[in-house]
C-alpha cells in the first residue's frame, strides 16, 4: 500500500473572511498565510494542512494523499498510467506553493481532483491555535478523512480500491447507502455517500480532547444553522462528534475517539444497525431518511449496542466499580 494519508485538503470558497473566522475561532487552527486571495491553515507541525483559496466553486478543490518518498511517488506514477490514469507530473512551482517536494495530480472518475506528493515540509515555529485546544490528532494517520458524495459508488469504488489500493472497512446500506475506506491505522481516511450527485460530503478533524469537541459545540450552537449533525457517536468508527456547515456549503465533522484499526487484519463488514449509535440528527436527510435513522438508533439502543470509549494515554481516568451488578457483568465480559 503506497498511500499513507491524506496530507492536505485544497478548499474553494467566495467567503475567505468566513474562512478565516471559521478555521481559527470555531476549529482551532492557525493561519500562516492571508491574503485577499489565499489563506493558509496550519493543524500540526506541518507548515500547512488546508489551503482556502478564493473562488466562486465553494467545494474541496483537490485532496493530497502521502507516499513515503521519490521512488514511492514514481512507483504511483507509473502504476497509474499502466492503469490508463492520465497523469501530470507537476512544476516545482506548484510545489512550492504546496510545501511538498514533489506531486502529481489526476482525476478520479467522478471529477475529483487527487494529488499524490512526498517531503512535506517541517514548519520551525510550534502550531498556535486560534481558539485553546488541545490540538488535533493527525501525524501518519493524516488531516482525517473525507467523505465524497457519488451518483453511483459502483462508478467510483474500483477506482479506489483496484487502482489506488485503499482498502473496505465496513458500510451501511441504510438510511442512505455508504462506503469506508482506509490506507493506515485510522479506521476510515475516505469515505463515499449515494446521494446521486457527485461532490463533496464532509471532512473530518479529529481533536485529542472530547471537551475540545464539546466547547467546539457550544461554539457551533451560538451561530445561527451552523450546526448540520447534532452531537452524536458513530458505530463504525466510533467517533463522537458534531457536523458544522463551512462557508463553502460542505460539511466539518468535528470528532474524538476515533477507532484505531490493524490495517493488516482488519475484515470488513455490513453495519446493519445504522451509522449512529446515539445522536447525529442530520438535517441533509429527507424526513423519511431522518425518521429511518432515529429508528435505527432506537433500535440499536433496544438491543443493548455499546462501544468502549477510545482514549489515549493521559486522556482518561480510572473509576472504582460501586455497583455489585456491574461489576459482576463486566467481569464476565473479561
Amino acid at each position: 500500500m503506497e498511500l499513507q494519508s491524506l496530507g492536505y485538503v485544497g478548499i474553494s470558497t467566495d467567503r475567505l473572511d468566513d474562512w478565516s473566522q471559521f478555521a481559527t475561532k470555531l476549529l482551532g487552527m492557525q493561519v500562516v498565510e492571508c491574503s485577499k486571495t489565499l489563506i493558509s491553515l496550519r493543524m500540526d507541525d506541518r507548515k500547512q494542512r488546508l489551503m482556502v483559496d478564493r473562488d466562486s466553486k465553494n467545494t474541496c478543490s483537490y485532496f493530497g494523499w502521502e507516499v513515503q518518498d521519490a521512488a514511492a511517488l514514481e512507483r504511483m506514477a507509473a502504476h497509474l498510467e499502466a492503469c490508463g490514469v492520465a497523469i501530470t507530473r507537476e512544476p516545482q512551482r506548484l510545489a512550492t506553493q504546496r510545501c511538498v517536494e514533489e506531486l502529481i495530480s489526476f482525476s478520479d472518475p467522478a471529477g475529483n481532483r487527487l494529488e499524490i506528493f512526498h517531503g512535506a515540509a517541517v514548519a520551525d515555529t510550534p502550531f498556535l491555535p486560534g481558539r485553546c485546544i488541545s490540538g488535533f490528532r493527525t501525524g501518519p494517520l493524516g488531516v482525517g478523512h473525507v467523505v465524497l458524495t457519488c451518483e453511483k459508488i459502483e462508478q467510483v469504488m474500483p477506482f479506489y480500491q483496484d487502482v489506488l489500493g485503499f482498502r473496505l472497512s465496513d458500510y451501511t446500506l441504510a438510511p442512505f447507502k455508504a462506503y469506508f475506506f482506509h490506507i493506515n491505522s485510522r479506521h476510515h481516511s475516505l469515505a463515499m455517500i449515494e446521494t446521486g450527485k457527485n461532490g463533496v460530503h464532509h471532512l473530518m478533524v479529529e481533536l485529542f480532547s472530547f471537551d475540545d469537541v464539546g466547547q467546539g459545540y457550544d461554539l457551533a450552537l451560538g451561530e445561527s444553522e451552523r450546526v448540520a449533525v447534532t452531537l452524536g457517536r458513530h458505530t463504525n468508527d466510533l467517533m463522537t462528534s458534531f457536523y458544522a456547515k463551512t462557508p463553502s456549503n460542505f460539511m466539518m465533522e468535528y470528532g474524538w475517539g476515533g477507532r484505531d484499526i490493524d490495517p493488516q487484519t482488519w475484515e470488513p463488514f455490513e453495519c446493519d444497525y445504522g451509522p449512529s449509535l446515539w445522536g447525529h440528527d442530520r438535517s441533509w436527510l429527507t424526513p423519511e431518511q431522518r425518521a429511518k435513522a432515529r429508528e435505527l438508533r432506537l433500535g440499536a439502543a433496544e438491543k443493548g449496542y455499546r462501544a468502549p470509549v477510545q482514549v489515549l494515554p493521559g486522556n482518561h481516568n480510572l473509576m472504582r466499580g460501586v455497583c455489585p451488578w456491574w461489576d459482576a457483568a463486566t467481569e464476565n465480559r473479561s
